[in-house]
């Protein structure tokens, strides 16, 4: 984010799914910067320890997917004095299944939880952002390289970059862009399950270039630069943050 974006002050961005790993450090980033943070979350005592910390406003969504519920949020900001300046979808899943034992309810529930709520947000923004402004959608470093296991989650956010591009295009007009970010494995409490088994953390390591993890603060720092109007001619891009995982072979 540049800090001589002035028109980025008092801004309002919103970030659902904004308790978690990822949303946190994004509102670390951007509330110093002068901005002003609506974050969602389902656990009211997480999005207030989050208030506490940050200062930034709280809502309770307990289902990002629910576009009436979404639209809600979104019309009631966008009409507030100086509108809404941004969103992100950081509300997400991982699930590591090879096809064959993904259940009808796994695969539905990670679309839900995945594209569902991109979706719900896309549509919200659609109607109420009619002055323009910037939508964060987030993918995944395994819908570029095939990953064993990663059938449902692949399919989901494969789905989240063709709704980017194509929601890019449809509100280009009005200013409106959409761009997507593409981590690796992040250390956050989402993933702890992977990170939490040691003979599975490093295996991810292995296969990340750089020899790290992301941290949410790597992923953050590029969602707050596509949100900063200062960066307004990127539209439709999806970006990988991933340490090289999606584009280089480890080194041997």
């Amino acid at each position: 984010m540049t800090n001589e974006t002035q028109d980025f002050r008092d801004a309002t961005i919103l970030i659902i799914g904004g308790s978690g790993g990822i949303g946190g450090a994004l509102s670390r980033i951007l509330i110093p910067a002068g901005v002003r943070v609506v974050a969602t979350g389902r656990d009211p005592d997480r999005l207030q320890a989050l208030a506490d910390e940050v200062g930034c406003e709280t809502r309770v969504l307990d289902d990002a997917a629910d576009f009436d519920a979404v639209e809600a949020l979104v019309g009631e900001l966008a009409g507030r004095e100086r509108g809404l300046a941004g969103a992100v979808n950081c509300a997400g899943s991982i699930l590591l299944k090879p096809a064959h034992l993904t259940t009808r309810a796994d695969l539905d529930q990670t679309l839900q939880q995945n594209l569902h709520t991109a979706f719900a947000l896309v549509r919200a923004a659609g109607r109420h952002m009619t002055e323009g402004g910037s939508i964060v959608l987030f993918s995944t470093a395994a819908v570029r390289i095939g990953l064993t296991a990663h059938e449902a989650i692949a399919a989901a956010k494969g789905a989240v970059e063709g709704l980017t591009r194509a929601a890019a295009t449809t509100y280009s007009g009005r200013g409106l862009r959409v761009n997507a970010v593409a981590p690796g494995l992040v250390d956050t409490p989402l993933s702890s399950r992977i990170l939490g088994n040691e003979a599975r953390r490093k295996a991810s390591l292995a296969l990340h270039p750089l020899g790290r993890l992301g941290e949410p603060s790597d992923v953050a720092r590029v969602a707050a630069f596509l949100l900063d109007p200062a960066n307004d001619w990127m539209t439709g891009q999806v970006i990988g943050v991933d340490g090289g995982l999606s584009t280089l072979r480890p080194r041997g």
